[in-house]
């Protein structure tokens, strides 16, 4: 796997020049642009607002809108992602078939343009934080940790995601449903507590999901100004690395008969 890494890093550049090219894509012939990054959070934060705090009121410690976009915003990331990573080796047939470089370079491009919209989106939540007053703190330091570990576990879910799909298409299919259910089994809409105080006997199989430490992390160091949970962000890490690597493995495995099958 060294070796591989290290080949990786050879093609760098061209990880680089892949990432601008998604996000060009992504938004050509668009009439918003990279607002559309934007737009999607905020669509739904404001949609869950007045479905969940108005209508099905669930009761959180903090303001409706902060508390679903501090989910929100991690949650895009993971499934803008996955919906243009799973895909981005058949959606390249031609380049595969006919280029050598590292095929791992196109999820990985995947990644970086995900990484673009995050930052986009952010400039929303530091608007929400100055409107609800929520002051920075020294555990923001913390962030960039807590986005270096869904970089793993999208990865992970991606390489694995998107080999699979060489060889069986209807993953493509079965990866929006994966997704969906995903969403719900994640504290995004509602706070964990009610789980804790509904389902306790579930709450160690609760936090396997990688995704609840993750946002739970957020809400933690930006709304609470207190440190994350350690036992739920490394076991996230745990899995979330777990993952990439036995991913990763698996990918360059089966790279070599990608040619044949696309």
């Amino acid at each position: 796997m060294i070796a591989h890494v290290q080949t990786l890093f050879r093609f760098r550049e061209l990880i680089g020049m892949w990432t601008f090219r998604e996000i060009r894509v992504r938004y050509k012939q668009s009439l918003l642009g990279a607002a559309w990054a934007v737009l999607q959070p905020l669509t739904m934060m404001l949609m869950f607002t007045v479905v969940f705090s108005q209508i099905a009121r669930i009761d959180t410690d903090y303001p409706y809108p902060i508390f679903s976009y501090s989910a929100l915003l991690p949650w895009t990331m993971l499934q803008t992602s996955i919906s243009f990573g799973v895909n981005s080796l058949i959606n390249n047939m031609n380049l595969v078939t006919k280029t050598y470089f590292p095929r791992e370079v196109l999820p990985f491009g995947v990644i970086g343009a995900a990484l673009f919209d995050y930052l986009i989106a952010s400039s929303i939540f530091v608007l929400l934080m100055i409107y609800y007053q929520i002051p920075v703190n020294i555990y923001f330091l913390w962030i960039p940790v807590f986005v270096l570990i869904q970089i793993f576990l999208m990865l992970g879910v991606i390489l694995l995601g998107s080999a699979l799909t060489v060889f069986y298409r209807d993953v493509r299919y079965v990866v929006p449903l994966a997704v969906q259910l995903w969403f719900y089994a994640t504290p995004i809409i509602y706070p964990i507590k009610l789980v804790e105080e509904n389902l306790p006997q579930f709450r160690t199989l609760y936090a396997l999901n990688p995704m609840v430490g993750i946002v739970e992390s957020y809400r933690a160091v930006i709304l609470e100004g207190v440190p994350p949970n350690f036992a739920d962000l490394g076991l996230s890490a745990a899995i979330s690395i777990t993952l990439f690597v036995v991913a990763y493995i698996i990918f360059k495995r089966l790279e070599v008969l990608f040619n044949d099958l696309i």
